[in-house]
């Protein structure tokens, strides 16, 4: 929301973000319930130009440009080795707590998670489920698309039980800078309602 308010571009949002969390950190309890259950953040960042993914873990973080086709995040890191932007000790870090070992080449989601790279599109979850339903509609994306996307329960991208799926969220951001952008938020916390 502050990169929202402070920030005119996609990448300059992408700047709040960083910059705050560089300064504050990140933190709170995901739940309502007493249960103590925390997890760093990802970030899909748009505007009507340009897009980015931001990871973060803990105070470090990496971007990437979004150069083409379909991207999404959830629950997991995915960046690995296409960085665009990064915390400036990223790396460093990594070597001194021996997850890098400097010299083959630095895969993010590999080095700051417990998630197998070669296996996260592959296996069941989430973000493999979100990335596949994308593909099969890569190059006719639409807004109705989109929503069928949010309200699938069997992939899990609309989670029921305990952990539910509190919101969605579409937008339609048209490249010609006349047309309006259109926003789509659900009402409820069930996006099939």
């Amino acid at each position: 929301r502050l990169g929202l308010e402070r920030a005119d571009t996609a990448e300059k949002a992408l700047t709040v973000i960083v910059d705050l969390l560089e300064k504050y950190g990140q933190g709170g309890n995901c739940m309502e319930s007493h249960m103590a259950f925390t997890y760093h953040n990802s970030f899909l960042i748009a505007d009507r130009k340009e897009a980015w993914v931001l990871e973060t873990s803990g105070k470090y973080w990496a971007a990437e440009k979004v150069e083409g086709g379909v991207r999404n995040i959830s629950n997991q890191l995915s960046i690995t080795t296409k960085i665009d932007r990064e915390h400036p000790e990223l790396k460093e870090y990594a070597k001194s707590k021996g997850w890098w070992d400097g010299k083959k080449e630095f895969d993010f989601a590999a080095t700051y998670s417990y998630v197998n790279t070669a296996r996260m599109t592959t296996t069941r979850g989430r973000y493999c489920e979100g990335y596949k339903l994308l593909n099969k509609h890569k190059g006719s994306i639409t807004s109705e698309v989109m929503m069928e996307i949010l309200r699938d329960k069997e992939s899990g991208i609309n989670m029921e039980g305990g952990f539910m799926t509190t919101g969605s969220m579409v937008s339609v951001l048209p490249q010609q800078p006349h047309l309006p952008c259109i926003h789509f938020f659900t009402g409820t916390p069930d996006p099939a309602r």
